[in-house]
Protein backbone atom coordinates (compact mmCIF):
# COMPACT_ATOMS: atom_id res chain seq x y z
CA UNK A 1 0.00 0.00 0.00
CA UNK A 2 1.19 3.50 -0.81
CA UNK A 3 -0.17 6.46 1.17
CA UNK A 4 0.21 10.05 0.10
CA UNK A 5 -0.68 13.31 1.77
CA UNK A 6 -2.24 15.87 -0.58
CA UNK A 7 -1.17 19.49 0.01
CA UNK A 8 2.57 19.93 -0.39
CA UNK A 9 2.99 16.26 -1.32
CA UNK A 10 0.83 14.89 -4.12
CA UNK A 11 -0.50 18.32 -5.07
CA UNK A 12 1.69 20.98 -6.61
CA UNK A 13 1.42 24.53 -5.33
CA UNK A 14 -1.35 25.29 -7.84
CA UNK A 15 -3.30 22.30 -6.40
CA UNK A 16 -2.88 20.15 -9.51
CA UNK A 17 -1.23 16.75 -9.91
CA UNK A 18 1.21 16.11 -12.72
CA UNK A 19 0.37 13.56 -15.40
CA UNK A 20 3.60 11.73 -14.60
CA UNK A 21 2.56 11.30 -10.96
CA UNK A 22 -0.94 10.15 -11.87
CA UNK A 23 0.51 7.64 -14.32
CA UNK A 24 2.94 6.27 -11.72
CA UNK A 25 0.15 5.75 -9.18
CA UNK A 26 -1.99 4.07 -11.84
CA UNK A 27 0.84 1.68 -12.69
CA UNK A 28 1.13 0.80 -9.00
CA UNK A 29 -2.55 -0.05 -8.71
CA UNK A 30 -2.34 -2.20 -11.87
CA UNK A 31 0.40 -4.17 -10.08
CA UNK A 32 -2.00 -4.77 -7.16
CA UNK A 33 -0.64 -2.10 -4.84
CA UNK A 34 -3.35 -0.23 -2.95
CA UNK A 35 -3.24 3.56 -3.31
CA UNK A 36 -4.63 5.82 -0.57
CA UNK A 37 -4.58 9.54 0.06
CA UNK A 38 -4.50 10.85 3.63
CA UNK A 39 -5.29 14.51 4.10
CA UNK A 40 -6.16 17.05 6.74
CA UNK A 41 -8.92 18.21 4.42
CA UNK A 42 -12.49 16.97 4.65
CA UNK A 43 -14.37 14.89 2.11
CA UNK A 44 -14.38 17.71 -0.46
CA UNK A 45 -10.71 16.85 -1.03
CA UNK A 46 -11.84 14.13 -3.43
CA UNK A 47 -12.53 16.89 -5.97
CA UNK A 48 -8.81 17.70 -6.17
CA UNK A 49 -7.73 14.30 -7.53
CA UNK A 50 -9.30 11.56 -9.67
CA UNK A 51 -11.00 9.47 -6.93
CA UNK A 52 -11.17 6.46 -9.25
CA UNK A 53 -7.38 6.31 -9.03
CA UNK A 54 -7.43 5.56 -5.30
CA UNK A 55 -8.56 2.52 -3.35
CA UNK A 56 -8.85 4.31 -0.03
CA UNK A 57 -9.37 7.76 1.45
CA UNK A 58 -8.43 9.28 4.81
CA UNK A 59 -9.98 12.60 5.74
CA UNK A 60 -9.50 15.20 8.47
CA UNK A 61 -6.10 13.87 9.59
CA UNK A 62 -7.57 10.44 10.32
CA UNK A 63 -11.01 11.24 11.68
CA UNK A 64 -12.48 9.06 8.93
CA UNK A 65 -11.10 6.34 6.66
CA UNK A 66 -12.75 4.59 3.75
CA UNK A 67 -11.86 1.52 1.72
CA UNK A 68 -13.76 2.45 -1.41
CA UNK A 69 -17.27 3.22 -0.18
CA UNK A 70 -16.84 1.25 3.07
CA UNK A 71 -16.08 3.31 6.18
CA UNK A 72 -13.52 1.44 8.26
CA UNK A 73 -12.53 4.08 10.83
CA UNK A 74 -14.18 7.03 12.58
CA UNK A 75 -13.11 9.20 15.51
CA UNK A 76 -15.30 12.29 15.93
CA UNK A 77 -15.13 15.12 18.45
CA UNK A 78 -18.22 14.96 20.71
CA UNK A 79 -19.96 18.32 20.57
CA UNK A 80 -20.20 18.44 24.37
CA UNK A 81 -16.38 18.30 24.55
CA UNK A 82 -15.93 21.24 22.22
CA UNK A 83 -18.88 23.61 22.47
CA UNK A 84 -17.27 25.79 25.16
CA UNK A 85 -14.15 26.09 23.00
CA UNK A 86 -16.14 27.19 19.97
CA UNK A 87 -18.19 29.68 21.98
CA UNK A 88 -15.04 31.14 23.59
CA UNK A 89 -13.37 31.59 20.20
CA UNK A 90 -16.45 33.32 18.86
CA UNK A 91 -16.67 35.62 21.88
CA UNK A 92 -12.99 36.55 21.45
CA UNK A 93 -13.56 37.40 17.80
CA UNK A 94 -11.42 34.56 16.43
CA UNK A 95 -12.38 32.87 13.16
CA UNK A 96 -13.22 29.25 13.89
CA UNK A 97 -15.11 26.42 12.19
CA UNK A 98 -16.21 22.85 12.85
CA UNK A 99 -16.31 20.46 9.91
CA UNK A 100 -18.56 17.46 9.33
CA UNK A 101 -19.32 15.62 6.09
CA UNK A 102 -17.82 18.37 3.97
CA UNK A 103 -19.81 21.20 5.58
CA UNK A 104 -18.00 23.92 7.51
CA UNK A 105 -20.04 25.24 10.44
CA UNK A 106 -18.45 28.58 11.23
CA UNK A 107 -18.69 32.02 12.79
CA UNK A 108 -17.43 33.73 9.61
CA UNK A 109 -18.10 33.65 5.88
CA UNK A 110 -15.80 30.83 4.86
CA UNK A 111 -16.19 31.51 1.13
CA UNK A 112 -14.89 35.06 1.53
CA UNK A 113 -11.67 33.69 3.04
CA UNK A 114 -11.43 30.48 1.01
CA UNK A 115 -13.27 30.95 -2.32
CA UNK A 116 -12.98 27.26 -3.16
CA UNK A 117 -15.07 26.31 -0.11
CA UNK A 118 -18.76 26.75 -0.81
CA UNK A 119 -20.34 24.32 1.65
CA UNK A 120 -20.57 26.29 4.87
CA UNK A 121 -23.13 27.53 7.35
CA UNK A 122 -22.67 30.43 9.75
CA UNK A 123 -24.02 29.20 13.09
CA UNK A 124 -24.53 30.14 16.72
CA UNK A 125 -22.13 27.82 18.53
CA UNK A 126 -24.26 28.03 21.67
CA UNK A 127 -26.83 26.03 19.73
CA UNK A 128 -24.50 23.85 17.66
CA UNK A 129 -25.47 20.27 18.41
CA UNK A 130 -23.43 18.10 16.04
CA UNK A 131 -20.35 15.96 16.60
CA UNK A 132 -17.52 17.00 14.30
CA UNK A 133 -14.56 15.61 12.39
CA UNK A 134 -12.30 18.54 13.18
CA UNK A 135 -12.19 22.08 14.47
CA UNK A 136 -9.94 24.62 12.85
CA UNK A 137 -9.11 28.20 13.69
CA UNK A 138 -7.16 30.76 11.70
CA UNK A 139 -4.12 31.86 13.69
CA UNK A 140 -4.41 35.62 13.41
CA UNK A 141 -2.47 36.02 16.67
CA UNK A 142 -0.74 33.79 19.27
CA UNK A 143 -3.79 34.29 21.49
CA UNK A 144 -5.80 31.96 19.24
CA UNK A 145 -3.70 28.92 20.12
CA UNK A 146 -3.56 29.91 23.78
CA UNK A 147 -7.34 30.07 23.98
CA UNK A 148 -7.78 26.74 22.21
CA UNK A 149 -5.38 25.04 24.61
CA UNK A 150 -7.29 26.49 27.56
CA UNK A 151 -10.38 24.55 26.51
CA UNK A 152 -8.73 21.28 25.44
CA UNK A 153 -10.02 18.11 27.08
CA UNK A 154 -7.83 15.03 27.54
CA UNK A 155 -9.56 13.38 24.58
CA UNK A 156 -8.44 16.05 22.11
CA UNK A 157 -5.16 17.24 20.62
CA UNK A 158 -4.09 20.43 18.88
CA UNK A 159 -1.76 20.77 15.93
CA UNK A 160 -0.58 23.83 14.05
CA UNK A 161 0.09 23.73 10.32
CA UNK A 162 2.64 25.56 8.24
CA UNK A 163 -0.11 27.59 6.53
CA UNK A 164 -1.44 29.34 9.63
CA UNK A 165 -4.15 27.01 10.91
CA UNK A 166 -4.67 25.41 14.31
CA UNK A 167 -6.48 22.08 14.15
CA UNK A 168 -8.23 20.39 17.06
CA UNK A 169 -8.93 16.68 16.66
CA UNK A 170 -10.00 13.63 18.61
CA UNK A 171 -6.84 12.13 20.13
CA UNK A 172 -7.29 8.96 18.04
CA UNK A 173 -7.92 10.87 14.80
CA UNK A 174 -4.41 10.55 13.42
CA UNK A 175 -3.28 9.35 10.03
CA UNK A 176 -1.35 6.33 11.31
CA UNK A 177 -4.39 4.89 13.11
CA UNK A 178 -6.57 5.34 10.05
CA UNK A 179 -3.93 3.68 7.86
CA UNK A 180 -3.69 0.81 10.33
CA UNK A 181 -7.43 0.21 9.99
CA UNK A 182 -7.15 0.09 6.20
CA UNK A 183 -4.17 -2.25 6.37
CA UNK A 184 -6.12 -4.60 8.64
CA UNK A 185 -9.15 -4.43 6.35
CA UNK A 186 -7.06 -5.39 3.32
CA UNK A 187 -4.70 -7.78 5.10
CA UNK A 188 -1.58 -5.68 4.45
CA UNK A 189 1.43 -5.84 6.76
CA UNK A 190 2.87 -2.69 8.31
CA UNK A 191 6.20 -3.31 6.56
CA UNK A 192 4.36 -3.33 3.21
CA UNK A 193 3.27 0.30 3.60
CA UNK A 194 5.07 3.24 2.00
CA UNK A 195 3.97 6.76 2.91
CA UNK A 196 4.77 10.25 1.61
CA UNK A 197 4.30 13.52 3.53
CA UNK A 198 5.56 17.03 4.13
CA UNK A 199 3.91 18.60 7.20
CA UNK A 200 3.76 18.01 10.95
CA UNK A 201 0.54 16.00 10.75
CA UNK A 202 2.39 13.48 8.56
CA UNK A 203 5.08 12.60 11.10
CA UNK A 204 3.10 9.83 12.84
CA UNK A 205 2.23 8.40 9.43
CA UNK A 206 5.83 8.29 8.25
CA UNK A 207 7.01 6.78 11.54
CA UNK A 208 4.31 4.10 11.42
CA UNK A 209 4.89 3.00 7.81
CA UNK A 210 7.41 0.45 6.68
CA UNK A 211 9.03 3.18 4.59
CA UNK A 212 8.31 6.80 5.49
CA UNK A 213 9.34 9.29 2.81
CA UNK A 214 9.55 13.05 3.32
CA UNK A 215 9.16 15.32 0.34
CA UNK A 216 12.11 17.49 -0.61
CA UNK A 217 9.98 20.49 0.38
CA UNK A 218 8.98 18.98 3.75
CA UNK A 219 9.56 20.67 7.08
CA UNK A 220 12.85 19.78 8.76
CA UNK A 221 11.00 17.93 11.55
CA UNK A 222 9.30 15.73 8.96
CA UNK A 223 12.57 14.95 7.20
CA UNK A 224 14.11 13.97 10.54
CA UNK A 225 11.29 11.48 11.14
CA UNK A 226 11.48 9.90 7.67
CA UNK A 227 13.47 6.92 6.40
CA UNK A 228 14.11 8.59 3.08
CA UNK A 229 13.70 11.93 1.30
CA UNK A 230 12.45 12.20 -2.27
CA UNK A 231 12.11 15.12 -4.68
CA UNK A 232 9.75 18.03 -4.17
CA UNK A 233 6.04 18.16 -4.92
CA UNK A 234 6.77 20.61 -7.75
CA UNK A 235 9.22 18.22 -9.44
CA UNK A 236 7.43 14.84 -9.48
CA UNK A 237 9.05 13.65 -6.26
CA UNK A 238 6.50 10.88 -5.70
CA UNK A 239 6.51 9.72 -9.31
CA UNK A 240 10.30 9.48 -9.49
CA UNK A 241 10.48 7.50 -6.23
CA UNK A 242 7.77 5.07 -7.36
CA UNK A 243 9.40 4.61 -10.77
CA UNK A 244 12.79 3.89 -9.24
CA UNK A 245 11.68 1.72 -6.32
CA UNK A 246 8.37 0.00 -7.15
CA UNK A 247 8.02 0.15 -10.92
Amino acid sequence: MIITDLDGTLLREDKTVSERTLAAIKRCTVKGIKAVFATGRGSTAAALVPPCLFDGFIYCNGAKAYAGDVQVYSRLIPVNDARDMLVACDKAGFRVAAEYNGVHYSNFNVANTFPQLRQFKEVDFHKHNMDMEKIYAIIDSPEVVKLLRRYMSEDLYLQESRDGFAFVMHKEAIKSSAVSSLAEYWGIGQNEITAFGDDLNDINLLEYSGIGIAMGNALSEVKAAANQICGTNENDGIAIWLEENLL
